[in-house]
């Protein structure tokens, strides 16, 4: 069995489409779902997910395509879909025996908990996004030279074949430079946590890559209708992001508060994998949000 959250049981729980996801659950009381990023599994939620356990029921899948969770083949641009992998989350949740829940997701995961809470507005209750940009507004501010920090969404937003071919080449090195170059304490991702994420990552290319091209292509194109509609985020929000220097980080808040009303918007001084270098401020965060 892949590594998990101790003292958190282990399950395999059909999403949607009959997709089969790994699930860590642990604690008891009201719900809430935490949503991994990449290069990562539900195992960066180790420190978060065991504090709130103590007065929470928390479910940590992994992403479908990601860590032990079944990795389809994509074969209509839709299987990695952020409405694909939201319904799954709702799907997990509810065979467990929970209808409404709270959400909480980082990088992708937040990509999927915001598509959560657009298409299930009645589900989801409270809902927190660690270190993004809603994916519309992702593409809206990558231009000319700061685009480069996110060259890798352009590479996988790249058609089948030659992106797989040139991360399976150099998988360790390639999934390593965004877990070294993203974070602000390395001893906060001890050599057996980055091992199995680097071990996971290589096992899964062809559906992460899948899942960043869907952000180009469909996800995108579902982010604009919502858009257009006028769709938003009308449960309570916390955004939590580190500091992106003062051209974007000032203008997020209000990029994000046109999508979500009720907004908590932080910057919290530490790297992109905030959950695991800077758990405590996270913690607080979203207990603090559930209290809303």
């Amino acid at each position: 069995m892949p590594p998990t959250i101790p003292g958190f049981s282990q399950q395999r729980i059909t999403g949607a489409d009959g997709v089969t996801l790994y699930v860590a659950v642990g604690g008891s009381g009201s719900p809430i779902v935490l949503l991994h990023g990449f290069p990562q599994t539900h195992l960066m939620w180790r420190h978060v997910a065991a504090d709130l356990a103590a007065d929470h029921t928390v479910i940590c899948p992994d992403l479908r395509g990601y860590g032990a969770s079944d990795k389809p083949e994509d074969v209509d641009g839709q299987t990695y879909s952020k409405r694909a992998m939201a319904a799954d989350v709702v799907a997990v949740a509810k065979a467990l025996g929970h209808d409404r829940f709270a959400l909480a997701g980082h990088d992708r995961g937040a990509l999927v908990a915001i598509r959560a809470g657009l298409d299930h507005p009645d589900v989801i209750t409270h809902l927190a996004s660690l270190d993004v940009l809603t994916n519309l507004d992702t593409w809206a501010v990558l231009k000319g030279l700061s685009a480069t920090v996110a060259w890798h969404l352009y590479l996988m937003a790249q058609p089948a074949g030659l992106p797989e071919k040139m991360i399976s080449g150099t998988a360790d090195e390639f999934f390593g430079s965004f877990l070294d170059a993203w974070t602000n304490d390395p001893e906060a991702m001890p050599a057996d946590v980055r091992a199995a994420y680097l071990q996971a990552s290589r096992e899964a290319i062809p559906s992460i890559v899948a899942d960043y091209r869907a952000s180009a292509n469909i996800d995108f194109e579902h982010d604009e209708v919502d858009r257009e509609a006028g769709n938003q985020l009308r449960m309570p929000v916390t955004v939590l992001q580190q500091d992106w220097g003062p051209e974007l980080s000032s203008g997020a808040a209000a990029m994000w508060r046109a999508w979500a009303p009720h907004l908590d918007h932080r910057t919290l001084s530490c790297g992109h994998f905030m959950a695991e270098e800077g758990p405590a401020e996270v913690i607080k965060a979203i207990r603090a949000l559930l209290a809303r």
